[in-house]
């Protein structure tokens, strides 16, 4: 019988809560999937520069239906719209900025996050998967902040906050918070720190679900 008093939160509120926590100003990178929701719930009181490893800086909102320019993408290959003052450049600059810690914020989705930060996002190591890592390698190595948005077990009930990455890795150490439908958890030297648990979830019910050490603030 099913619970229905462990709610959590949708993927529309997990979005919410990240951009609630990313500063006025901040110069962000989306990655794609759920990260890219993010992009709608930014405060009215603040302002986020959206850059996409393709070489844009400004993105703006999705376009209208039927006003979509097939030469304005962004790194998912999804139809964006540029902001005033957007610039484009060739994605060597792109990445040049990434790696020279000029980006502050970026989110993305996870496989799997260990106790440590460690990141397994790109593949399950399985015959036939995608060849290679790609751009997130490079953002969790030179962007300043590092937020993972994910749901928090697999549709099979699989662990995704783990002791110990069973994939392979995007990076090592370079996850700064997770947001997940049941809890927003800090990622710290002593730890996992549960920050805020979602609506009828309890941190017993949590623990339960969460494959490493869960603490308490």
């Amino acid at each position: 019988m099913v619970d229905k008093s462990i709610k959590g939160w949708s993927r529309n509120e997990m979005a919410q809560k990240v951009a609630l926590d990313i500063q006025d100003g901040a110069y962000v990178n989306l990655g794609i999937g759920m990260p890219e929701l993010v992009a709608d719930f930014v405060p009215e009181d603040r302002e986020f520069i959206y850059h996409t490893e393709n070489g844009l800086l400004g993105m703006g909102p999705a376009p209208k239906e039927g006003e979509e320019d097939p030469e304005l993408i962004n790194a998912g290959k999804k139809p964006v719209t540029a902001i005033a003052g957007a610039s484009f450049f060739h994605h060597a600059d792109s990445f040049t900025m990434i790696r020279g810690k000029h980006i502050d914020v970026c989110v993305l989705g996870a496989m799997q996050v260990a106790e440590n930060g460690d990141l397994a996002n790109w593949s399950t190591g399985e015959p036939h998967a995608i060849p290679a890592v790609g751009g997130a390698m490079d953002l969790v190595a030179g962007v300043k902040t590092i937020y993972v948005i994910t749901q928090h077990t697999t549709k099979e009930g699989e662990f995704k906050i783990v002791k110990e990455c069973t994939y392979p890795l995007t990076g090592q150490k370079v996850v700064d918070r997770i947001y997940t439908d049941l809890a927003v958890i800090d990622v710290k030297e002593e730890g996992l720190f549960v920050k805020e648990l979602g609506p009828g979830i309890t941190f017993e019910y949590l623990q339960e679900k969460t494959g490493a050490k869960l603490n308490q603030y």
